[in-house]
């Protein structure tokens, strides 16, 4: 292995370390702020159209978990690019506006997809603790991924096939989402007329 390959290996595992115990401490926040907090709460929201402390964290549970399977594939080595994911130019672009759309301080808003979107109905109290269980989940199943380029890895949406983008890309959104939704449930927590405990 050349100086400049086991560099670009080193830094790949550093990147990954990095984002493994960003999810580690997103884990133990949520559990920290949002587990004291009871169904009425947890389910209260701001408005009709804005989503309650649940379903913030619902979502991030369901959207994960849509990325299991390919995330096993290439941790088995069974992983195979689309065609499309092997010819589009666009799967940087998509990684980048992404990551900039989840970006607070860009302050631009996507709708989540159909099949990304959290329960519509009352979430259980146990929300939270299925959050921390999934991004332990998250987690190994990144860790199985650490021997593969992560940057030349290209996967396909789950919710679009036309989106696609690296699995490192995957990886930092998986951290910014969860950033992101963590905030978003924070500030509904502070909202006027959240219920008292």
């Amino acid at each position: 292995m050349s100086v400049s390959t086991a560099a670009g290996v080193s830094q790949k595992r550093s990147e990954l370390g990095l984002l493994l115990e960003e999810l580690a401490a997103v884990g133990r926040e949520a559990r920290e702020v949002f587990g004291p907090l009871s169904a009425a709460q947890l389910n209260w929201k701001p408005s009709a159209e804005q989503w309650s402390v649940g379903q913030c964290f619902d979502h991030l549970v369901v959207t994960n978990s849509t990325f299991f399977p390919v995330m096993e594939r290439v941790a088995a080595g069974t992983f195979r690019s689309s065609l499309w994911g092997r010819v589009s130019p666009l799967s940087g672009y998509f990684g980048r506006y992404i990551l900039g759309a989840l970006d607070p301080s860009k302050r631009k808003k996507i709708k989540a997809p159909r099949a990304f979107l959290p329960a519509s109905s009352d979430v259980d109290a146990g929300v939270i603790e299925r959050f921390v269980g999934n991004l332990s989940e998250v987690s190994a199943r990144m860790r199985a991924t650490g021997g593969v380029d992560l940057g030349r890895t290209v996967v396909t949406s789950p919710a679009m096939a036309l989106v696609t983008y690296s699995l490192r890309d995957v990886y930092r959104i998986f951290v910014a989402h969860a950033r992101g939704h963590f905030e978003q449930a924070r500030r509904v927590t502070e909202a006027a007329g959240f219920p008292a405990a």
